[in-house]
């Protein structure tokens, strides 16, 4: 299937628009991403039905914790991505094509069949994730287009590396995304990530002021991004960019894939992760990937209370009433809260 955002250049060279790459592909030659080839200067995808995981989510798995809380979420993925993470966690599909001499798997399976059965299975939403769904642009937007149709909200979980034509264009269709703000210095995202960090700060922004609604998580390295000034200054970015009830999840290291020289992250660092986004003004952190910390469930900024009692990723009893503590009044902020 031909692709959506590029324009051809010469020689039939053709330049891609979807993500901040701008990859100039040579004939026959494919993107960073592996799954955009260029077919004699037409650029096709590679992945449009091609769909590799599908399951049936918490919305808190994304993690979203203010969207809907309590609601299931049809989630997909197919292969590739146009990062290289050398921490990645799901390498073995989205870095399938470049690992394994431009291998390409997955299931046929079309937008009508994923609203459909995100419809059947009761899903409040469905959710572009797993890999990145800006290389699968055009099977994501579309789906989310008749997802809309059916009233089923669209959710994009993503390193936020798209281009603002290519945000532009998916924006009328969707409702919410988990960003991953990896770090937040240049050196973090071109030597762990193969990428650069203000495309992503660019797209917070264009998404907040395009109305999305917005959850952000960063994932603490031992060593490589959990320093108290980053963080302090990553959560700054969140509160003053964004907003300070913009939820802030930083979750836990497990060494993977071709990073292994770290240890896991201890519970006390994400503590102390937390607590700087608390002091920052951030109304909203939470803690991820280490059960037991105790700071799943979602507390009033007002007066301290208990709204929405969570256990990993179940919501237990959801106390908020008309988008309000029952307490004292305070405003929570969110999406759906009230319809958990």
């Amino acid at each position: 299937m031909e692709a959506l955002l590029y324009e051809r250049v010469k020689d039939n060279v053709v330049q891609c628009g979807l993500c901040a790459h701008r990859c100039a592909i040579k004939d026959g030659k494919r993107g960073i991403c592996s799954v955009r080839e260029n077919r004699a200067g037409t650029l096709e995808t590679l992945v449009y039905d091609k769909v590799i995981a599908r399951n049936i989510d918490p919305i808190e798995k994304k993690p979203l914790y203010h969207f809907y809380p309590g609601s299931l979420s049809y989630s997909i993925g197919t292969v590739g991505c146009n990062f290289r993470c050398r921490f990645c966690q799901n390498a073995d599909i989205a870095h399938m094509a470049t690992d394994h001499s431009g291998r390409i798997m997955g299931h046929p399976f079309t937008p009508e069949q994923i609203v459909d059965e995100a419809l059947k299975t009761g899903c409040k939403s469905i959710s572009y994730t797993y890999t990145e769904p800006t290389v699968f642009f055009e099977l994501a937007l579309k789906t989310a287009q008749l997802a809309h149709e059916k009233g089923l909200k669209n959710v994009f979980v993503t390193n936020g590396y798209m281009t603002a034509a290519a945000l532009d264009r998916v924006a009328p269709f969707l409702d919410a995304a988990n960003v991953d703000l990896k770090a937040f210095t240049e050196i973090f995202y071109e030597e762990q990530c193969s990428a650069k960090l203000a495309p992503v700060l660019n797209t917070l922004r264009g998404m907040r002021r395009l109305g999305i609604f917005i959850e952000v998580t960063t994932l603490v390295i031992p060593g490589l991004n959990d320093s108290a000034g980053e963080l302090g200054d990553l959560a700054g970015f969140i509160a003053e960019s964004l907003g300070e009830h913009t939820p802030w999840h930083v979750s836990r290291f497990h060494p993977t894939y071709r990073l292994t020289d770290r240890p896991a992250t201890g519970g006390a660092k994400l503590m102390e992760a937390r607590q700087i986004g608390i002091d920052t003004g951030l109304k909203y952190v939470y803690t991820g990937n280490m059960p037991g910390l105790g700071t799943e469930s979602t507390a009033c900024p007002g007066c301290g209370s208990q709204v929405i009692a969570r256990s990993g990723f179940m919501v237990l009893q959801n106390r908020v009433k008309d988008s309000r503590c029952p307490d004292c009044g305070e405003p929570i902020h969110g999406v759906g809260l009230q319809d958990a």
